[in-house]
């Protein structure tokens, strides 16, 4: 993922309301979310090159996301891939504070890179870039590809966007948090980071949703996760020109 924002018990009857988009190369491979065929506990997508996945849940309520962290002057050769960090929690028996105690002690072999996670006990971030895994309290939150509430202009936005959504009822729908996540207006220069990517690149990222020739928004997932675990997750899918390409909707319960 390359735009996180989430809602963690924010209103009475709500455990968790997320609104995410999936940015990546046209080029690779990839499956749209799912249940997995070697694993129908887990529903995700699947990066098809390296078989991990970006964002997921599974059927016995645990949760993870991740994003890169965009730096790319450390970038190190032959890496493990990042996306397995989610497969490997989603199939573990582990808790996500438990967990994440053994991602830190592998934690620097990886490329940079952000992970929220939760179980039924807690939700966490964590970076490799950023030190300690962070146990995350009521609140809206908002994550690209630096670390957590970074205040990039996609972030700011966004998190404003989905405040509105949260705190009136009227408002908070499947519908209108895929909305959020179809904000295409790209910000002034002047608003833009430096990540060392050069300006053009820098205006081509900024825009919640990204629309280039090569890399741009391929999916946008919403989640919504009641405080009895049943959760409502949706994906969108989007072509080359940014169009769109399927929805799907999924229900999982707690057995």
């Amino acid at each position: 993922m390359c735009l996180i924002l989430f809602a963690y018990k924010a209103i009475p009857d709500k455990k968790l309301i997320l609104a995410a988009n999936r940015d990546e190369f046209f080029s690779r491979p990839t499956a749209a979310m799912d249940l997995w065929h070697d694993n129908p506990d887990i529903l995700a997508g699947r990066d098809l090159k390296e078989k991990g996945t970006w964002l997921g849940m599974n059927r016995n309520g645990k949760f993870a996301a991740l994003t890169n962290y965009r730096d790319p002057s450390p970038v190190k050769n032959n890496p493990p891939s990042r996306g397995n960090i989610i497969k490997d929690y989603l199939t573990s028996d582990s808790s996500a504070a438990d967990f994440l105690k053994k991602l830190q002690a592998q934690a620097d072999s990886f490329n940079g890179f952000n992970l929220v996670l939760s179980d039924d006990r807690s939700f966490f971030w964590f970076s490799n870039k950023g030190g300690k895994p962070k146990q995350l309290g009521p609140g809206i939150y908002g994550l690209s590809n630096h670390l957590l509430n970074t205040p990039w202009p996609k972030i700011q936005k966004g998190k404003k966007a989905l405040e509105k959504i949260v705190f009136n009822k009227e408002n908070l729908s499947v519908e209108n948090l895929f909305h959020l996540l179809e904000n295409r207006e790209i910000p002034h220069d002047s608003e833009l980071p430096d990540t060392g990517v050069g300006i053009e690149w820098e205006r081509i990222l900024a825009p919640v949703f990204i629309s280039s020739k090569d890399y741009g928004t391929r999916s946008s997932s919403v989640i919504m996760i009641n405080n009895d675990g049943h959760a409502l997750i949706a994906e969108r899918g989007f072509n080359e020109k940014g169009l769109l390409e399927y929805e799907k909707k999924f229900h999982l319960s707690r057995p």
